[in-house]
């Protein structure tokens, strides 16, 4: 179980120091092209939660990740020895939604700066803790699909 944890520490280490490089060495707005017309570094900052919902309710963000925190402890403790693939998933949630309360507490916002355009859709600007949190969900609904099948 402890590499799990490992996991999860190793995401919010890469999470944090990607912010940390994009409020030291971008402007705010600032976009860097990494692959013409698909993706970009954008400095962009957030104080809501997914595409800019719930703007500036960050005692109701405190709250919530601290009881989700706890419950993905719980289940990674009770459930997570039972698969290896909701381990992951567990983990990749857990350091999704820390690697975001880590912002949400020292900066009062989240830093965003992964910027992709699907032809001309320009997918919200997010973060390593973001992606984490969303494969984190991929794995989990596919791991409890796989376990009810057995």
């Amino acid at each position: 179980m402890f590499r799990f944890y490992g996991l999860s520490l190793l995401i919010i280490a890469i999470d944090q120091i990607s912010k940390w490089l994009v409020t030291k060495y971008m402007e705010i707005g600032e976009r860097i092209p990494v692959i013409d017309s698909f993706l970009l570094l954008t400095s962009h900052r957030n104080q809501g939660a997914a595409w800019g919902i719930l703007q500036g309710q960050m005692l109701f963000f405190y709250i919530i990740t601290v009881l989700i925190v706890g419950f993905l402890i719980y289940y990674m403790q009770t459930q997570g020895k039972n698969s290896r693939w909701s381990a992951v998933a567990l983990a990749l949630l857990l350091a999704g939604a820390i690697g975001n309360f880590i912002d949400r507490l020292f900066r009062k916002e989240v830093v965003d700066f992964v910027d992709v355009y699907i032809g001309s859709y320009n997918y919200p600007i997010f973060n390593v803790a973001d992606a984490s949190l969303t494969i984190g969900v991929i794995l989990f609904l596919i791991a409890t699909f796989i376990e009810d099948k057995r």
